[in-house]
């Protein structure tokens, strides 16, 4: 009894390109760059915002559509640098945020005394809320806490789902986009508030469905194509995904670009660290994920479950006499 193995023939969307060619030259690019961020991190620490450190929310409803750039340098003026002042649900109303340091009982009305006196006569006071040090605290911890479990859930699913090797990649490539997104906000000290936690999560995500959309091409063109090297097939598969990782990463990058333009600053860390983390996201698909599971060594028999014959198989049936 003979068995035909058939080969089939794997078609391009266009040439092949040799992505696996220039690991070695990425490898080192990955470790520079991380180093960098450890580094800062180290050195920098990060620039907490009031959700961390506590301060003082005071929301305000002018009497007519307010200039925020006019409110923040009247601020400023008048002894509160550190003021964030933004938009809440329309142009006349305004929330300002102080740091913990410049929070006291009357800041409110002191506020509002600047106001009066240089911006707009007739603004009110809605609300004052007071965000204590223990409170942001407790909000650190639960951010951390958050973090940490979903990326523990995500390594099980990884771990269980695919090969050790590509389990490896893959879990390397999200420390590796987790690592390069706070690096680049402690290095240029943009502030991070809670907005940040859940980009850092939708960064995580969205670089674990890259490398997943990656690994199982590469796990279904191992049992295909029989010819090719490792790192063939590893290229090949690359090339096939290439399409849909550039049209998914670019009509990404334009809505977080419009909400990084038009969001206002309240979604600016936000919208800063998903544009960092799908770029570096969609290089780490490639260039961490799959390329270091190819550096560990794996191969075809890693990917294709061995044919196990049954007892007797090779014996002739009785009908044969």
């Amino acid at each position: 009894m003979t068995t035909e193995k058939k080969e089939v023939e794997i078609k391009l969307p266009y040439r092949l390109v040799p992505f696996m060619r220039y690991r070695f030259v990425a490898f080192i690019f990955t470790l520079v760059v991380s180093t960098f961020c450890i580094f800062t991190i180290a050195t920098k620490g990060f620039n907490w915002g009031l959700d961390f450190t506590g301060g003082t929310v005071i929301e305000t409803h002018f009497s007519q559509p307010a200039d925020l750039g006019k409110v923040r340098s009247t601020l400023e003026q008048n002894g509160y640098p550190s003021a964030l002042v933004q938009n809440s649900g329309s142009q006349k109303n305004v929330i300002i945020r102080l740091p913990a340091s410049a929070g006291d009982t009357n800041v409110g009305t002191q506020i509002m005394n600047v106001i009066h006196q240089n911006i707009d006569a007739n603004a009110n006071i809605q609300s004052i809320e007071f965000v204590g040090p223990n409170v942001g605290e407790e909000l650190t911890q639960g951010a951390i806490y958050a973090t940490l479990a979903t990326l523990a859930m995500l390594l099980l699913y990884v771990g269980f789902r695919f090969e050790w090797r590509l389990a490896v990649g893959g879990i390397v490539a999200l420390f590796h986009d987790v690592l390069v997104t706070i690096g680049i906000f402690s290095f240029l000290q943009i502030e991070i508030d809670l907005t940040f936690v859940a980009a850092i999560l939708s960064v995580v995500g969205y670089s674990l469905n890259d490398s997943i959309v990656v690994f199982d091409r590469v796990r279904e063109n191992f049992p295909k194509i029989r010819r090719g090297t490792s790192q063939e097939v590893v290229d090949i598969s690359l090339s096939q995904t290439l399409s849909r990782t550039l049209m998914t990463s670019i009509t990404t990058l334009f809505v977080v670009l419009a909400l990084y333009w038009l969001g206002g600053p309240t979604l600016h860390s936000f919208s800063l660290a998903l544009l960092i983390g799908i770029a570096f996201g969609t290089y780490s698909s490639i260039y961490v994920a799959i390329a270091l599971a190819l550096q560990l060594g794996l191969k075809r028999e890693h990917m294709v479950q061995p044919v196990i014959e049954k007892e007797g198989a090779d014996q002739a049936s009785l009908t044969d006499y």
